[in-house]
């Protein structure tokens, strides 16, 4: 806590003397939208010519300027630089904590969403494409766990909210389509909806896949029971 403080406060000294305004054509240059990570959005903005971000439900958060093309955001703690080339994106400065990773944060394009983004606005096929796009950068981002996408769905039908359970187990069937896990999970949808017919289907197709699956077996057996 006394680190952060005393941080914030030799930025204060640093920027008493630097006028908080920043000229038109930065403005234009880096006002919208960058990756804070694989699906999730840091926007920038002006007010009076003085910066501002949205990240994480914070809708109006005010940066100090360090110079023209630094600045600190105390949420993060952090210093950002904005580099124009090759293309607009926010770098942060070098730091003991960083142990030699770069981060930069990359300015999306107008229009570009992030998957769960897409997701939400019901644009399936395109938060599928999305997903697989950061599964091939990175198969083990967080962002595309089999487990978490399938907590998640659930979560949906617990609510009843048939058709996003659906599309997001589409999505983890798209994603990993040798998992039994997957498809059982399919099943559970159309068992809760007491569509006896599909819930059949994907109950077998996750034994195919896992000969051994306890919950699919259980509910196969109860489905054709006589």
């Amino acid at each position: 806590m006394k680190k952060t403080l005393f941080i914030l406060f030799t930025f204060i000294l640093l920027t008493s003397c630097t006028s908080q305004k920043n000229k038109d054509s930065f403005i234009e240059a880096t006002s919208g939208r960058y990756l804070f990570n694989a699906n999730e959005v840091l926007e920038i903005y002006f007010e009076d010519a003085i910066m501002h971000a949205k990240w994480r439900g914070n809708d109006d958060i005010e940066l100090l300027k360090v110079n023209d093309s630094a600045f600190y955001m105390k949420e993060l703690n952090e210093k950002m630089i904005f580099v124009s080339k090759p293309k607009m994106h926010i770098e942060l400065a070098p730091k003991t904590e960083h142990k030699g990773v770069i981060y930069r944060f990359d300015k999306m394009e107008k229009g570009e969403k992030t998957p769960s983004e897409y997701f939400n606005d019901k644009e399936y096929d395109k938060a599928l494409t999305a997903f697989k796009t950061i599964k091939e950068k990175d198969s083990l981002n967080p962002n595309v766990s089999e487990r978490r996408l399938n907590t998640l769905a659930y979560r949906f039908l617990r609510n009843e909210e048939y058709d996003e359970a659906k599309e997001l187990f589409k999505i983890n069937m798209a994603l990993y389509p040798n998992s039994s896990n997957v498809y059982d999970s399919m099943g559970d949808l159309y068992f809760s909806k007491k569509d006896t017919v599909n819930a059949i289907i994907y109950y077998k197709k996750a034994l195919a896949i896992n000969p051994e699956n306890r919950s699919s077996k259980a509910r196969l057996n109860r489905l054709t029971k006589k």
